[in-house]
């Protein structure tokens, strides 16, 4: 990788580098229990279930698994304690906000250290998602303090106006196993924020990060009950349960299209208002006339960025056909030079895939694409001894194959050809989802295809587009609603119109 693309994805090397022991020093101490109430305590039926080091199968911790009775005594809790934090002065929220946010930049190697461990992505991603995350904490801080209304004269003269941005409830916060301390931020920082309680489900992949971040609250003084954390194993009934149960109010979920349409079924049914940040299939299109070099750079952030394991990690890659083969050269030498290992060493870029079972889905995507046709420049063996699969660069891919059309989540570029920029633009939007979209040109020409693609968001001249002040979110099946920014805030508030007599 190039200087400028590492420092885009996080800074090389820390100022102290924990070492394996001191990561599992972290692992001893990091709660491994259900927190409910403002309590850790061990699911009411004491079963616990295995967390393993992606990187070589080894057991890191037993985590509790909670029962349907522990979740809703989860809600249960977050709706008692809903009134009094609700009416806590936005100040104080805000400062307690602000708490978290210094004691998580402090403790940044510890929080790396874990997502490193139970994720098993590089250090320098851990490093990067550790610093992205507390961000949200700081942001939303802000935030607390601005929550805006509205106040006016009716048009007819016979009333006043008022309309107030009350907090929604309690609310449910699902967050995936990929960004296991962002994704928890971005929604626990402005539920707070706005007033609300909430009930953490992370994934059961990676639940110590997510405990290691609600202990942070609670150290820091946010009142029991405003934070809880459950960890039902399966969590489909569980999860059910909850959005059934009457004090809930909010969903907010981060996950895959297929969960997300099932949430929304079983959220219709209590009428839960609900956010959804859901899969991606992120088009990256280098135009004729492009900079090759910063076309490379960018798209090798944009691929290789947590590994691949990103939602707005780049998938189909469009290629003008007069710069397809000096970019299909360039970006196979830059995968190539790619080191993979374990993420504890901190020298490797590329660590682990989550588990064996998500190597295997990437590895078939790729066997299943070389048999459609497409040519293996690199890569495309999956490594013995721990869930890592390889850089891996695909040409000739034909749009609308496998490939092309499923979220792949893992480092493998897959390289399409196109003559026309009216084609590209077809073949970009030519997917159920809308997430991001990547663009590589001339300024005026990118900006102008940017406006014709159907995403939530687009990167113009850019390999990273993720930013706690911007509305994070996408268009079509990729979700709803936004994450991020001002209106990251308005997703867990209600507006309540008051008509006062003149």
């Amino acid at each position: 990788m190039s200087t400028r693309c590492s420092r885009s994805l996080a800074p090389r090397t820390p100022a102290t580098e924990p070492t394996r022991s001191d990561t599992r020093s972290h692992l001893m101490t990091s709660p491994h229990d259900l927190f409910i109430d403002g309590q850790w305590r061990p699911a009411s039926d004491g079963r616990r279930f295995a967390v393993h080091d992606p990187a070589d199968g080894s057991e890191l911790a037993q985590f509790a698994a909670a029962t349907e009775a522990d979740c809703l005594a989860a809600v249960d809790a977050a709706a008692d304690a809903l009134a009094g934090w609700s009416a806590t002065p936005p100040r104080q929220r805000s400062e307690l906000l602000r708490a978290t946010f210094e004691v998580l930049t402090e403790e940044r190697e510890q929080l790396a250290a874990l997502i490193t461990a139970e994720n098993g992505k590089a250090y320098a991603d851990a490093i990067g998602e550790a610093t992205y995350a507390t961000e949200f904490f700081r942001w939303f801080a802000e935030e607390a303090v601005r929550i805006g209304g509205d106040f006016r004269l009716s048009p007819s003269g016979d009333k006043t106006i008022v309309v107030r941005r009350d907090p929604i409830g309690v609310s449910i916060l699902v967050t995936p196993w990929n960004f296991p301390a962002a994704m928890a931020t971005r929604k626990i920082a402005p539920a707070l924020a706005a007033g609300c309680s909430v009930v953490l489900k992370p994934a059961s992949q990676t639940p110590l990060t997510a405990a290691y971040v609600v202990d942070v609250l609670r150290r820091v003084g946010v009142p029991p009950g405003v934070v809880n954390l459950v960890t039902p194993v399966p969590a489909g009934p569980a999860v059910s349960a909850m959005l059934h149960h009457p004090a809930v109010r909010k969903l907010s979920f981060t996950g895959s299209t297929e969960v997300g349409r099932v949430l929304l079924h079983e959220a219709a049914d209590q009428v839960v208002s609900s956010s959804m940040e859901l899969g991606g299939n992120a088009p990256f299109v280098v135009l004729p006339g492009a900079d090759v070099d910063a076309a490379v750079e960018g798209a090798m952030v944009a691929k290789m960025r947590n590994g691949g394991s990103a939602c707005t990690a780049a998938n189909r890659f469009y290629v003008h056909d007069s710069l397809l083969d000096e970019f299909s050269t360039r970006m196979t030498a830059a995968m190539k030079a790619i080191t993979m290992g374990p993420g504890a060493d901190h020298a490797n870029e590329l660590g682990a895939l989550v588990s064996p079972e998500e190597r295997d889905k990437v590895a078939g995507l790729v066997d299943r694409a070389v048999a459609e046709g497409a040519n293996l420049t690199l890569g495309g063996d999956a490594a013995q001894g721990g869930a890592f699969y390889p850089p891996t660069v695909l040409t000739d891919v034909k749009h609308g194959s496998e490939i092309n059309q499923t979220e792949i989540f893992g480092p493998v570029t897959a390289i399409v050809g196109f003559s026309d920029v009216d084609e590209a633009v077809e073949m970009a939007n030519d997917t159920i989802y809308g997430l991001i979209s990547y663009v590589y040109g001339d300024p005026a020409q990118a900006l102008a295809v940017a406006q014709r693609i159907d995403s939530g968001m687009v990167a113009v001249n850019r390999g990273v587009l993720s930013d706690p002040a911007a509305p994070f979110g996408g268009t079509k099946q990729s979700g709803l609603g936004r994450e991020g920014s001002s209106e990251g805030i308005l997703e867990f508030l209600e507006e309540k119109y008051i008509g006062i007599e003149v």
